[in-house]
């Protein structure tokens, strides 16, 4: 009896100690995602100071590590190497010296980074290059070097923090191929991320033995383009079906989300650095050994949040640290190139013909001499005043590095890709009281949609030819081609030749595939032409040869029956622009 007394007393005195020495570790892990070059609290676009950006997340990063310190692990999303003229510079420019995106990860002591599909479309040289400034890992698990099998970059990392185990497990969305030319991801495959989100959440399981496993996905929340090998936006449902993610943080998508899908927490930033997403997790850490089924390390909470930074000082140390870069970068927007006899604007794109968009398909018709253009507005709301032009306006009237393609087409495909775009674009109207725009009210706050239903850079019209739009005709049956502008007639058996920008012209949008009914694995077969330099390269010369540029509508197409379009227009474009 005495003896059992004592070994109870002993095996008590040991819990004791164990308790004693079991410990509470709170761990702050921070994200940004799709910053695209918002690294300066001057938007070098626009010429004026810019909301969010880097330089005050620069701020709260400073305040949170004062209270977390280590225990702060900062990741970054991708999608930082396009989106203003910075990221153009150090990208195509000044490209002797280390990339700025990777600076600016560098200087905020980023702990991990994902590749976004906008750092792989600035092409290998760009990348590659990037990949080795960065000072953080770099993160792909699902990018696949075709010639080793293994993936092109680290697949994950693990961070120690207080005996506590990170794993952070980092992906892009797949579509890769539907938006870019093979050339620009030579060499690289990639997988469908539920399917490699298991694959490796077994590795960090029973080999890593991780205590805390996070997703940084490059993927949206669900939707996007699917087909049979892969589908683009999946944080959704990599929460849903694989288990052991503690907090998956996503973006691509542009919209803020803070979300719960079987106790993960599920976080997205939107982009341009004006939230960061934040997922604040304690855990209960003992004194036991680390091993497959232990329970030395147990999360006691999470909770996930969505914070504006659009509030917080500019930190003045960060930029006076790239005051040389912003001021070579500023001295580069700042060059006149030409004058403006007239202000165009983008949103007239969304309401017939208008000079914004017919002055590109002007350019690419030139450029090639080809039979029709293709284009689309791929700035929501912007305009270049009239006046003094300068380098920066070519970043507003054509956002992205897209190259210029020719394609054979035949009349048929050309209509049937018009249908898909006005389709995307308009609505069948029923009375004269509808909206002639496709609007949602879910899309308001959405980045990249502002209110429309759907992407307004897929809104392709045309040049070269004339016709209408009936917005009283169902899906697949509003575009009449009349003729071709000059006169000639048009015949959808035909075959043309067609110009587009790259992206459109390797299939993103699936206006070439869905809409035209061109299969994808053909598509190559039908380009004749693939230009050297970027669209935006063209424009400019172009302006410089102009010297003054009298943009105006080419007024080839129109919205009909006019009756009921004309009202219309005035109610939508009124809700949308307030104008």
């Amino acid at each position: 009896m005495k003896k059992t007394t004592i070994i109870i007393a002993l095996m008590c005195m040991s819990m004791t100690a164990m308790a004693k020495q079991a410990k509470t570790v709170t761990l702050r892990l921070i994200e940004t995602s799709d910053v695209h070059g918002a690294f300066f609290p001057y938007n070098f676009t626009e010429r004026r100071p810019m909301k969010g950006t880097m330089a005050r997340v620069s701020t709260y990063l400073k305040r949170q590590r004062k209270e977390y310190g280590n225990n702060l692990i900062l990741l970054d999303n991708g999608d930082i190497l396009q989106g203003q003229p910075t990221c153009y510079y150090t990208n195509f420019i000044k490209t002797d010296a280390p990339n700025i995106a990777a600076e600016v990860i560098n200087y905020l002591q980023y702990d991990a980074e994902t590749f976004g599909n906008h750092d792989i479309e600035p092409g290998h040289a760009v990348y590659d290059k990037w990949i080795k400034d960065v000072k953080c890992p770099m993160l792909g698990a699902n990018i696949i070097n075709t010639k080793t099998g293994k993936p092109y970059v680290e697949p994950y990392t693990i961070i120690e923090r207080e005996g506590v185990r990170v794993a952070v497990l980092g992906m892009l969305t797949p579509a890769i191929p539907n938006w870019l030319s093979e050339d620009i991801w030579t060499g690289l495959h990639f997988e469908d991320m539920t399917m490699c989100a298991r694959q490796w959440v077994k590795v960090l399981k029973e080999e890593e033995h991780a205590d805390v496993i996070v997703g940084l996905f490059h993927s949206g929340w669900e939707g996007g383009i699917v087909t049979n090998e892969y589908e683009e936006d999946v944080a959704k449902k990599v929460a849903e079906e694989v288990e052991g993610f503690d907090v998956i943080f996503f973006g691509h998508d542009h919209q803020a989300r803070n979300a719960t899908i079987n106790g993960v927490l599920c976080l997205d930033p939107a982009n341009n650095a004006v939230n960061v997403a934040q997922a604040t997790i304690q855990l209960k850490v003992g004194s036991g050994k680390k091993g497959k089924n232990s329970k030395r390390v147990e999360v006691i909470s999470k909770k996930g949040e969505i914070v504006d930074i659009t509030g917080e000082a500019i930190d003045e140390e960060y930029t006076n640290h790239f005051q040389q870069q912003i001021n070579e970068v500023r001295q580069y927007v700042e060059r006149q190139i030409g004058t403006f006899a007239t202000t165009i604007r983008s949103r007239d794109s969304f309401f017939g013909s208008a000079a914004f968009t017919d002055y590109i398909h002007a350019l690419q018709l030139e450029e090639t001499h080809a039979d029709i253009s293709i284009t689309a507005p791929l700035t929501f709301n912007t305009d270049i005043k009239a006046g003094p032009v300068y380098m920066s306006d070519m970043f507003k009237l054509y956002r992205y590095e897209n190259k210029v393609y020719t394609l054979r087409m035949t009349g048929e495909e050309v209509r049937k890709h018009l249908e898909m775009s006005y389709d995307l674009w308009v609505n069948t109207m029923k009375s004269a009281d509808d909206h002639i725009m496709q609007l949602s009210e879910s899309t308001q706050g959405d980045m990249q949609r502002m209110g429309f239903k759907n992407l307004t850079f897929n809104f392709d019209s045309a040049a070269g030819i004339d016709y209408v739009v009936d917005v009283t005709k169902p899906n697949g049956q509003k575009v009449q081609i009349l003729q071709f502008s000059d006169g000639r007639p048009f015949d959808e058996k035909a075959w043309y030749t067609v110009v587009m920008n790259s992206y459109r012209g390797n299939g993103g949008g699936e206006l070439l595939t869905h809409g035209a009914g061109i299969p994808k694995d053909s598509i190559e077969s039908r380009i004749i032409y693939k230009s050297e330099r970027d669209q935006r390269f063209y424009l400019t010369k172009k302006i410089e040869r102009e010297g003054t540029v009298n943009a105006k509508a080419l007024n080839n197409w129109r919205f009909i029956p006019e009756e009921w379009t004309r009202p219309a227009i005035e109610r939508d474009r009124k809700a949308i622009f307030g104008d």
